[in-house]
């Protein structure tokens, strides 16, 4: 990809990779606070990432000193890519949308470099952004041609009306949606999620990403929200969506989903709330027939928090195939070992080790960052090819990365 920007460019944008690393995130606060007078473009993004000690502005900066890093050899970025250009659909981000990042960019540059963001400097971050940019809108269009023509897809925002509404623990609720409008839907790719725009009294509309916690289906979606301790829209949506109430979605978008043809064992690793997508990929495996080798492995604090335990347990009795160990940290005295759950303490590599196939399966996490971080690490360290380890992050997309 980067023979197409001049020699000239890259020589300057690697110059600056020092003044990025030193300065990344108060160019990305910066640019964040020019972008954010434009209420259009504010309503765009998570706001909950912005308050979150800056993770998003830090995320945005880890990316920017990644794509300066690498300015020879872009192809090493092209997951990341595509992971920003599954999340931009689901936001509804156009073309029309770039240009005001691009202005907020380099105005910051100019405002935190100062003198050293000379004319050359500033040209050669212009020419950059928009050769990223370029490659960003290709790739959405592409998307979202593929989900308008798809059976059931959509662009933009769709109105689902909540069908069911089930209380899954003490923390945990799940939803399913239907389109207002009686149309199918398109099938998601398990592990994928939808986007959200929900209308809030008092305040402007806000934007979530859900997993989807169930199998591809044509006729609705179903996700389990966790109530977040000052989470904005979790707790509104359990104290205030009840059945009949109606949300505007985006179609499912993620670069993170089983393929339809998996062809080595799978390993479904979980905590907390990071279950929803491995019940969608479980389910939909259980509903194949197929007798593909599945270990699903889940860690929860005990049994007031576990989510579709019971549920999670039916898909795999009388399926050999489907075997299933759930961790709780501190079990209550009424969360029965064996029945409940089946292993005290913490996950660890080395329980992976002697109770999964670790040499040969495809291991799928999702879970808080701390136990990311641990496993996709952890199974590095074993042996397992990067090329095996999928995960899915809830939060800025170069947020774990660092």
């Amino acid at each position: 990809m980067a023979e197409n920007l001049s020699e000239a460019t890259k020589a300057i944008v690697r110059a600056t990779v020092p003044a990025l690393a030193a300065h990344g995130t108060a160019i990305t606060a910066a640019m964040y606070k020019r972008l954010f007078q434009d209420a259009e473009v504010r309503e765009l993004f998570n706001q909950s990432n912005q308050g979150e000690e800056g993770r998003q502005t830090k995320a945005l900066a880890q990316a920017i000193l990644a794509y300066a890093q690498n300015i020879d050899n872009l192809a090493v970025l092209g997951s990341a890519v595509e992971r920003i250009a599954q999340k931009h659909v689901g936001l509804n981000i156009e073309p029309r949308h770039y240009p005001h990042v691009a202005t907020a960019l380099l105005a910051a540059i100019g405002e935190v470099l100062g003198e050293a963001a000379t004319d050359e400097v500033l040209a050669a971050w212009g020419e950059a952004f928009w050769f990223l940019a370029d490659i960003l809108i290709g790739r959405e269009r592409n998307i979202y041609e593929e989900l308008q023509a798809a059976e059931g897809g959509w662009n933009g925002w769709r109105r689902f009306r909540v069908t069911a509404k089930r209380r899954e623990s003490d923390i945990i609720t799940s939803f399913v949606l239907s389109p207002v409008d009686a149309g199918p839907v398109v099938e998601h790719k398990p592990g994928q999620y939808l986007t959200f725009r929900i209308a809030m009294p008092g305040r402007a509309p806000q934007r979530r990403n859900y997993s989807i916690s169930c199998a591809p289906n044509t006729q609705a979606y179903r996700i389990s929200v966790k109530r977040e301790p000052h989470g904005l829209v979790s707790s509104f949506l359990h104290d205030h969506v009840d059945v009949g109430g109606e949300i505007e979605v985006a179609p499912p978008t993620g670069d993170f989903y089983l393929p339809a043809e998996q062809q080595r064992p799978v390993v479904l690793l979980s905590g907390g709330v990071g279950l929803t997508p491995m019940v969608s990929m479980l389910e939909a495996i259980a509903g194949t027939g197929d007798a593909l080798p599945v270990h699903y492995v889940h860690g929860a604090e005990n049994g007031q928090v576990h989510a579709m335990g019971p549920h999670v347990r039916s898909l795999a009795a009388g399926r050999p195939h489907l075997k299933t160990a759930i961790f709780y940290q501190n079990p209550h005295d009424r969360d029965e070992k064996g029945v409940h759950y089946d292993e005290d303490g913490f996950i660890t590599v080395d329980w992976l080790a002697e109770n999964t196939p670790i040499a040969e399966a495809d291991f799928y996490l999702c879970g808080p960052k701390p136990f990311l971080a641990t496993f996709v690490r952890g199974l590095a360290k074993a042996g397992v090819p990067e090329a095996r380890i999928h995960y899915e992050f809830f939060g800025p997309a170069d947020d774990l990365a660092a």
